[in-house]
């Protein structure tokens, strides 16, 4: 039989859509295995957030509040901002996008460290931007002198995300702060916050404490990680009116659901983000003893920040993630640079340490014995 699909007429596509590879999740855990490959919050829904959720579905056959005012006055409140200062998105990700595409276009450039969040090439090459990727730092943070002095007249975006995903080094506030001086007032510098609440440096950024400083910086953060809400998507953006508008000019209508507004709402609620955060302490403790006993083993583990850990792999990098896949472990591999290893159930923490104990780099480009 004769496959349509090569008797069809060619479509004539952007080329560089149709080279760009699309955006994959970690595929799923074996049986009896743990996923450890998408910075998921191991944690079951709290009840009351799951009960907010469920209460919407009576209304599911009318549309949602577009502006999702209601998360909106309650973000607004704890940033102490005006509710037209936030902007909410069916992700962080999502509003990522809508920010690129509101600033930068054929010819402009978007600038970034790397290797950071895998998303941001394909966010700015649909755009039809270009990226500027600026190596990570040997310690695997983000090198801003070096991003400073890549700004030229058509830098129009600049991505600063710390903790850095997947490597998991925080931008300092002093860092941060220097960088900020040296940025063009006119230029648009997204500071993405996703994995924030997992932070236990003091010296850190914070982008609570920058709110109404700078005119042309934006805070984005999400509830996926920390607040357990990865599949209802709702993130935030922190800023000026006028670029939140602009953002929102460029956004897909009606992509916040009833849902993860409710969902949103009901885990900003005092004790429902009291047990949220508290959960979110047990994390940073699995993390802390991982990176540990990983670094006892021998592995140069960096900074860990996040809700995961950086393995430099290098040329092993697929082998490693292998190994541990059959050990019933799935996590994220970024060929040829590292393995991202997201903290998850206790019981997978043994056998992370067991199984990477076989696999201690011989040096720091990540070279397993």
């Amino acid at each position: 039989m004769t496959n349509p699909e090569s008797t069809a007429p060619g479509i004539r596509l952007r080329p560089e859509i149709a080279a760009l590879p699309p955006y994959r999740q970690g595929r799923p855990a074996p049986a009896e295995g743990y996923k450890l490959s998408s910075n998921e919050n191991p944690f079951d829904p709290l009840p009351g957030v799951a009960e907010a959720v469920a209460a919407t579905a009576a209304q599911i056959n009318r549309y949602p509040d577009a502006t999702a005012l209601a998360l909106r006055e309650k973000l607004a409140g704890r940033f102490g901002v005006t509710s037209d200062e936030v902007l909410i998105g069916d992700g962080s990700v999502a509003l990522l996008a809508q920010f690129i595409l509101a600033a930068a276009a054929a010819g402009d450039e978007v600038l970034y460290s790397w290797r950071s969040f895998e998303a941001y090439p394909g966010l700015v090459t649909v755009s039809g931007a270009t990226s500027v990727q600026i190596p990570n730092r040997p310690d695997h943070g983000h090198d801003l002198d070096a991003m400073a002095d890549a700004i030229t007249d058509r830098t129009r975006v600049v991505i600063v995300c710390s903790p850095n995903n997947p490597t998991g080094v925080t931008v300092t506030a002093a860092e941060f702060e220097a960088f900020m001086a040296r940025v063009p007032g006119d230029l648009l510098v997204l500071l993405d916050e996703a994995y924030i609440e997992f932070v236990r440096d003091a010296a850190s950024v914070d982008g609570r404490t920058l709110i109404g400083r700078y005119p042309n910086l934006v805070v984005l953060r999400t509830f996926s990680k920390a607040y357990g809400l990865a599949g209802l998507r709702v993130g935030y953006a922190v800023g000026p009116v006028a670029i939140l508008d602009a953002a929102r000019a460029t956004a897909i209508p009606l992509g916040v659901t009833a849902g993860g507004s409710a969902a949103g709402i009901a885990s900003l609620e005092p004790a429902a983000e009291r047990e949220l955060l508290a959960r979110v302490d047990v994390i940073v403790e699995r993390r802390t003893r991982l990176r540990d006993g990983l670094i006892a083993l021998g592995w140069p583990i960096p900074e860990a920040l996040g809700n995961f850990v950086w393995l430099p792999t290098g040329a092993e990098t697929v082998a490693v993630a292998e190994r541990l896949f059959d050990a019933g472990v799935v996590v994220r591999a970024f060929p040829p640079e590292g393995i991202r290893v997201s903290i998850g159930e206790e019981a997978s923490i043994e056998i992370l340490l067991e199984i990477l104990r076989e696999l201690v780099p011989g040096s720091q480009e990540g070279h397993p014995k």
